[in-house]
């Protein structure tokens, strides 16, 4: 079995090139679960991740292919909610749609796909966010 944390923020497109790639693995509707995890970093209204458009979207593509999908919610930061979601899962891979930004954005704002990258010993794949790459 391989266990797939898949980062979902709210852009249904990163969301759907991320679900597609997981779709890809060889063998994944007889091999794959993924944990979609979407991070609410302020969530007043008490938002459930079901009601989150692009985490449905990304559930909707893999269970399309077969895959078993569970939906999980937290609140915080996102990259350390994604850590620690992969290590309660014992995940094979984190899967992260990552964002075009300038040099100045990335010092700036953070990254979450970068915190990830530098702060786990799991591998993380990195999905092309281009809009050939989503369709």
């Amino acid at each position: 079995m391989f266990t797939a944390v898949i980062g979902i923020d709210t852009n249904v497109e990163r969301a759907a090139t991320q679900a597609r790639t997981v779709a890809r693995i060889p063998d994944a509707d007889k091999s794959v679960t993924a944990i979609l995890l979407h991070d609410f970093s302020e969530n007043p209204k008490g938002g459930t991740v079901e009601q989150v458009k692009s985490v449905r979207r990304a559930r909707d593509i893999l269970e399309e292919a077969g895959i078993e999908v569970q939906l999980e919610g937290t609140s915080g930061d996102a990259s350390e909610a994604i850590i620690r979601a992969a290590e309660e899962h014992d995940a094979d891979r984190i899967v992260l749609a990552g964002r075009k930004r300038s040099p100045v954005g990335k010092a700036l704002l953070g990254s979450v796909t970068q915190a990830v990258i530098l702060n786990t010993e799991r591998p993380v794949l990195v999905c092309s966010t281009d809009d050939e790459a989503a369709e």
